[in-house]
């Protein structure tokens, strides 16, 4: 499957550069008003077209400039604009040459937005190209962009030789707050399904204009809110990209609201004052690990599979006892957790389920110590902006358990990624690598091992599942990355093999690393694998599951 889907050079974009309105300059549509510059560049479609006929050794070094052109070609990038298609007009607002760096090759850095409101950065490898590009997702509430510390998910890319886009997935605002979506149905639309799409047609066009050729293939990944682009770019746009990496999906944004919600009004009493402290959360996450580890025959302090559960009763202050002992208060709040939302008859308000046995310690950026909460504020804002319209004045501590959850389904079918009929995506030759971490007190891990449950069923059963989509559960893993688990994996080459050597990935290499000694600050869910040598630890060998895990009904 080519990485453009089967579109030519003309529909990725290269004829469509425009010049002024009204005019004939720019285009390649008439025999009337050619200028100079319209000549250029149909010469420069011509060359594109021939080089796909050449021979194998001769098409390989026309995918990069020529040495001492790419100045040239980038800067000729600038101010350009692509029409792919017309409801989606791109600009490109800048274009520069970059020199090299001790994470980066010198690269043509593009700048610019597509309609309506997304703005990306694309880094296209000055030599040394690979032939193929790159979309690193986003986390959180998305919205920035080249301009932070988010460009930094290009860096392992970049060092593959990668073409790499990133977007802010059609607004501007931190990874927390979602102030931007508050009645904004346009940016609602874009960060649920269109932004990925828009971009990933526009790189490509981009890196075709670049490099007189299109890419080859076109390899996708992402984590949380990356993990949900991945998933709906499968579902919905299933000729955008040939591999999919999908990090602990946000499989649905109203569960995961409500898994917010719910986790924010267990481990806090009615008056905000947190219910647990460092001290207890420690005590309740090393009794499950000692509870669970054994299970798995290796004494390594990681739970393999916590579905087995874990009564946290067994550390519960006896009449009289006090200090390394929970209260009953503090047990009844971490079966609560353990749970997830339910109404108050006791049904299940989501298919997730709760946060897991291993969980415990990622807990704390639920509770106020020392400071503000940090999941309150993401989790509040995505609630009440982003999966609804409640408004400012809303609080989680408001959410009715029996009453609101359909208040946020409104929304859904924005932002739903767990539809599984995936037949188009694996016709068209799609691989999906989908991972999530045991240990995730972000998003309920229990939801993505429902939603393959269901991809299997959707799909034939395991086996043929197996054969374009496969699920990793890392132990001990907590949201993206971190935890006690051995969670530093190269995806990306894991799915190279996949695609462009039918390797299928039944183990996964992976590795514990210290989260200290990364080579720098910022994201860290692409770049920082594989870890820099000898800062891995405890190398295990993960399965890519083999049984179809039971549907939640």
């Amino acid at each position: 499957m080519a990485g453009n889907g089967g579109r030519s050079p003309k529909a990725m974009g290269v004829e469509a550069v425009q010049g002024k309105p009204g005019s004939h300059e720019g285009r390649l549509g008439g025999p009337e008003g050619w200028s100079p510059r319209t000549v250029a560049l149909g010469i420069a479609v011509l060359l594109a077209a021939i080089a796909v006929a050449l021979p194998p050794s001769i098409e390989a070094r026309a995918a990069e400039p020529a040495p001492g052109a790419s100045a040239e070609a980038c800067s000729a990038l600038r101010g350009a604009r692509f029409d792919l298609p017309r409801e989606m007009p791109v600009l490109i607002g800048s274009a520069e040459l970059v020199a090299a760096s001790a994470l980066r090759p010198e690269i043509c850095r593009v700048r610019g937005y597509v309609a309506p409101n997304t703005n990306f950065e694309l880094a296209l490898p000055a030599t040394g190209w690979n032939g193929k590009f790159f979309y690193a997702g986003c986390t959180g509430s998305c919205g920035i962009a080249g301009e932070s510390v988010w460009a930094r998910e290009c860096d392992y890319p970049l060092a593959r030789g990668y073409a790499c886009i990133i977007s802010d997935m059609g607004h501007r605002s931190t990874t927390a707050d979602g102030l931007w979506a508050w009645r904004n149905l346009t940016a609602k639309m874009d960060f649920g399904y269109r932004a990925t799409h828009r971009t990933a047609l526009t790189g490509k066009a981009v890196a075709t204009a670049f490099y007189g050729k299109a890419p080859r293939h076109a390899y996708y990944m992402g984590c949380s809110t990356g993990g949900r682009q991945g998933l709906v770019s499968a579902q919905r746009f299933p000729h955008d990209f040939d591999a999919i990496i999908a990090g602990a999906p946000v499989i649905s944004e109203a569960a995961t609201s409500m898994s917010f919600v719910w986790t924010l009004q267990s481990v806090a009493r009615d008056d905000g004052s947190p219910i647990f402290d460092d001290a207890s959360l420690a005590l309740l996450h090393h009794g499950a690990v000692a509870a669970l580890d054994p299970a798995d025959g290796r004494q390594d302090g990681v739970i393999d599979d916590p579905r087995a559960g874990f009564d946290p009763a067994t550390l519960q202050c006896r009449s009289g006892e006090a200090g390394r002992c929970l209260s009953a208060e503090q047990v009844q709040a971490a079966r609560r957790v353990y749970r997830g939302p339910t109404d108050s008859e006791g049904r299940a308000a989501t298919h997730g389920g709760g946060f897991l046995p291993g969980s415990e310690l990622g807990w704390r950026s639920f509770l106020a110590l020392g400071g503000p909460a940090q999941a309150s504020r993401s989790g509040t804002d995505t609630t009440r902006f982003i999966q609804s319209d409640f408004g400012p004045g809303w609080d989680a501590s408001q959410f009715d358990f029996d009453r609101d959850p359909d208040r946020l389904r409104e929304y859904e079918v924005l932002y739903s990624a767990s539809h599984p009929d995936l037949r188009a995506f694996r016709d068209a030759g799609g691989k999906l690598l989908i991972y999530h971490g045991w240990a995730d007190s972000r998003v309920a891990p229990l939801g993505t091992v429902d939603y393959y449950g269901m991809l299997a069923r959707a799909m034939g059963g395991i086996e043929a599942t197996r054969g374009f989509a496969r699920l990793a559960m890392v132990p001990g893993m907590n949201h993206c990355w971190g935890g006690d688990g051995p969670f530093a994996i190269d995806y990306i080459a894991a799915m190279e093999d996949w695609v462009e050597q039918g390797q299928a990935p039944d183990r996964l290499r992976a590795a514990h690393r210290d989260t200290e000694d990364s080579s720098g600050t910022g994201a860290t869910f692409i770049h920082a694998f594989p870890s820099q040598a000898g800062t891995e630890r405890g190398e295990r060998m993960l399965p890519t599951w083999t049984e179809p895990p039971a549907v939640m009904e």
